[in-house]
């Protein structure tokens, strides 16, 4: 129970500096093996807290079903945008592991970039009526930069080389985001399609 409790508190204190953008924590976080279960529950957490946002989002606007919403955006949605993430990572190691034979280390990886995807929890705000894209917009930049610290913590590629790997893992995480808001569409009164399986900002059909 102790050792759950120093853990937790630990995990707090990481949190915490990561809000003061203290960015050495990457550092800490990289050779701490016990902080990978704790970096995918950050990840799935975030997830969910973008799913609640859409789903709050739905609750004000007249014309859709609120319900629908909850089980394909937050339910379903924050699972795999879960595993839209593991992807992300896993293309970043293989950019930098192969196409510039970088040393990394996908655990260490996983870790620092499970920290950094933190962010994607400000998505909650996206309920704020007016402000969805921007809350929206800007938990997705603060994810993007902190996942490029992280990146850069966990091997030796120089900072183009990272840059090039981030872009390309979060792109390829972003198409297929946007594809999942395209499936099992969510409709309003009206016939419109809201959105699809997909938390947060990526809740939001293109067309809507």
């Amino acid at each position: 129970m102790s050792h759950q409790t120093s853990n937790l508190h630990r995990v707090s204190g990481w949190l915490v500096r990561l809000i003061r953008l203290d960015v050495t924590i990457f550092d800490e976080i990289r050779s701490e093996p016990s902080a990978t279960r704790s970096a995918i529950v950050i990840v799935f957490g975030a997830s969910v807290m973008a799913g609640i946002g859409s789903w709050l989002w739905a609750v004000q606007w007249r014309g859709v079903e609120a319900t629908d919403v909850f089980i394909r955006s937050l339910v379903v949605g924050s699972v795999l945008q879960t595993l839209a993430w593991f992807i992300w990572v896993y293309l970043v190691f293989q950019v930098l592991a192969r196409a510039y034979g970088a040393r990394v280390d996908f655990s260490e990886l996983l870790r620092t970039m499970g920290f950094a995807f933190a962010p994607v929890g400000i998505s909650i705000l996206i309920a704020v009526v007016g402000f969805t894209i921007p809350f929206g917009v800007f938990s997705l930049t603060g994810a993007v930069l902190l996942t490029y610290f992280a990146t850069q913590s966990a091997s030796n590629a120089e900072p183009r080389q990272v840059l090039v790997a981030n872009f390309a893992g979060f792109a390829v995480f972003a198409v297929v985001m946007g594809v999942l808001a395209n499936i099992g569409e969510v409709s309003s009164t009206g016939g419109a399609q809201i959105g699809g399986l997909a938390p947060g900002l990526f809740f939001f059909d293109l067309s809507f």
